[in-house]
């Protein structure tokens, strides 16, 4: 038995979610997932790759067809991973601290980053919205910070659609690209939130 979602057409993070609502729910076999970016292709694909489901991508044009094979036999053991992280989530949705003085702010928020690759233990993840994402971006003062903190396991993640609203995906230096599922999903399973 086969099931087909379009998902082509619609915006970050609905691709996801119908993906992941069609195998929550259907007992298909097969699950054919079309998406029309590449973007809502690598974020389906994080979501099956995460449940350890096998998958076949095949493109045609600027489309994508993700077959995924829904049963048990097909489930690919992921080992969890030891962390020594703590489980706690850093939101930072600008690319300053504070309000008031502009360059100040950026002289705070660079601190701040620096800060933590001090401080033990690591964060699990540190997400970056909005004007946040510029912090991983080329140019960014904060760039070999962070990139030590992902060396160092903690999983850093910059929110696809604003990447694309301040055209900076192909400038992204550091961590990966995600969705509002997916962003969603770590803050409500981590055990403290910080926001900056």
């Amino acid at each position: 038995m086969l099931k087909t979602v379009d998902a082509r057409g619609e915006g970050c993070p609905k691709p996801v979610i119908m993906t992941k609502k069609a195998l929550d729910e259907s007992d298909a076999k097969e699950i054919n997932v079309l998406v029309d970016n590449d973007i809502a292709k690598e974020n389906v694909l994080k979501l099956i790759n995460k449940m350890g489901l096998k998958h076949i991508v095949v493109q045609k044009g600027t489309d994508y067809t993700i077959t995924i094979t829904n049963d048990e036999e097909s489930v690919v053991n992921i080992p969890m991973q030891k962390s020594d992280t703590e489980n706690v989530v850093i939101s930072i949705s600008n690319d300053l601290m504070g309000s008031g003085d502009e360059e100040l702010g950026r002289v705070l928020i660079n601190g701040f980053i620096y800060s933590l690759t001090e401080v033990e233990p690591y964060p699990r993840s540190i997400i970056f919205f909005n004007n946040g994402v510029k912090l991983t971006c080329e140019g960014s003062k904060a760039l070999q910070n962070l990139i030590h903190l992902e060396q160092a396991g903690v999983e850093i993640i910059s929110c696809g659609t604003c990447l694309d609203y301040f055209e900076l995906k192909d400038k992204l230096k550091v961590g990966q690209i995600s969705n509002m599922y997916t962003i969603t999903e770590t803050l409500k399973n981590a055990d403290r939130v910080i926001n900056i």
